[in-house]
């Protein structure tokens, strides 16, 4: 179960992180709502890998059989080995290249606000709010929590739904 987790856990990891450093050197935040449409279509499409890893566990090391806990357990799994390589990946990408990221999108964010229609009054208070998360996500452990947040709940989902898909018992209908 390990080498399925490993395996499957580091090709999503990959696949997750590689988008999200090509999309965020030629991210504009312009148009932040597609910006998360397409990370999390990326989220989505990399964690089918839970899928696939369950699927191929079930079928050739536990004798075609996988109960709901084992399969959710084992696609948990992989999702948190996903997602700590999507975390480290966004902590250097952040660190070393971006770290002008949190001043553009507020700036961007605060723009758009803007141009909803908001008095000056909530335009303040929403910069005000939007400049304690930027100091709150300097600290480590709200970064990384916060990264963590981002990512692994799909992961959560889409392993709660392979486990309902794939589970197979040895257990035969009664006619």
């Amino acid at each position: 179960m390990k080498k399925t987790v490993l395996t499957y856990g580091l090709i999503a990891g990959i696949f997750v992180s590689a988008f999200m450093v090509v999309s965020m050197a030629f991210a504009d935040h312009s148009n932040m709502v597609n910006a998360m449409l397409v990370g999390y279509s990326s989220m989505i499409l990399a964690f089918s890998m839970i899928f696939v890893g369950v699927k191929n566990y079930r079928d050739k090391q536990n004798a075609g059989l996988i109960s709901f806990g084992q399969a959710l357990k084992l696609g948990l799994l992989i999702a948190l080995v996903a997602s700590t390589l999507y975390v480290i990946t966004w902590a250097i990408d952040y660190h070393y290249f971006l770290p002008d990221f949190m001043d553009k999108f507020t700036a961007k964010s605060l723009e758009n606000f803007k141009a909803e229609g908001h008095t000056p009054a909530e335009i303040s208070a929403e910069a005000a709010k939007m400049a304690e998360s930027n100091e709150m996500y300097k600290n480590p452990l709200f970064f990384v929590g916060i990264t963590y947040a981002e990512i692994l709940p799909v992961g959560i989902i889409i392993s709660f739904i392979t486990a309902l898909v794939l589970m197979k018992s040895s257990k035969k209908a009664v006619v």
